[in-house]
């Protein structure tokens, strides 16, 4: 199969061979694609500067596996400028993508929401309700859609000011203090604000926060998310700065 001036992104890359590298890409038509990209680590090389994260790309390649051969990359934008914890948040992006996605599954509409939320990333100082609203939008394209606005069983509309309790396997039921034990507590506010991407006050995005993880946890299993652990690492370093000055 030849496939050309695909747009992409590139994901995650590393060594492969001498002067080769195996690269890792969101594609719009064809979803999470694996390349061999041979060749770029020669000095004669005019596309590894190319191939980095965050750059809008068309690529081409040829083969029918798994496994991919890259034959031209070229740069379809400029590159989205992230820095601090914007880049940290676009690397766990990236890692979402790469832990969920199948190979060669199409996701159109989750890539142009992926290349929405780097820009809404580059320029918003608010960047939790970026994540969150990828985290939901992730789910509903991995084929589970989070119920937020009903009721489970009696499907009465979710009331702002009731407090549910929300089942990973189910959805949301109003809060009984004898079944407490039996899902995660929230408010109706939070459901609602997460439905609508509204979320703008600080207990729907900690709630929700907490909810979309404990949601996405049956996906990505036991092993932790290394841009998790760096964006800890990275608030315990400019803390500690603080306090010196």
């Amino acid at each position: 199969m030849k496939v050309t001036l695909q747009p992409a992104y590139v994901l995650h890359q590393h060594p492969y061979r001498e002067t080769s590298a195996l690269i890792e890409v969101f594609t719009e038509d064809y979803g999470r694609v694996s390349l061999i990209a041979k060749g770029i680590k020669r000095k004669s090389s005019k596309v590894i500067g190319l191939l980095q994260p965050f750059q809008p790309l068309l690529i081409s390649w040829v083969g029918r596996s798994n496994l991919v051969t890259l034959t031209g990359v070229e740069a379809s934008g400029s590159s989205i400028h992230l820095v601090g914890e914007p880049l940290i948040c676009g690397f766990y992006l990236n890692e979402l993508l790469l832990r969920l996605l199948s190979h060669q599954d199409s996701f159109k509409t989750l890539f142009s929401i992926y290349a929405r939320s780097l820009l809404q990333l580059a320029c918003s100082e608010q960047y939790q309700p970026i994540l969150r609203l990828f985290e939901r939008d992730l789910l509903i394209h991995l084929g589970y859609a989070p119920p937020l606005e009903y009721e489970i069983g009696t499907h009465q509309p979710i009331e702002a000011d009731q407090w549910y309790s929300y089942q990973i396997e189910k959805g949301p039921s109003k809060f009984k203090p004898s079944s407490s034990g039996n899902g995660m507590k929230l408010k109706g506010q939070t459901l609602l604000s997460l439905a609508y991407g509204k979320l703008t006050d600080s207990q729907s995005l900690w709630e929700t926060k907490h909810l979309l993880r404990w949601l996405l946890s049956p996906y990505l299993g036991d092993k932790p998310l290394r841009s998790r652990t760096m964006l800890i690492a990275l608030r315990q370093l400019t803390h500690e700065q603080t306090i010196e000055q």
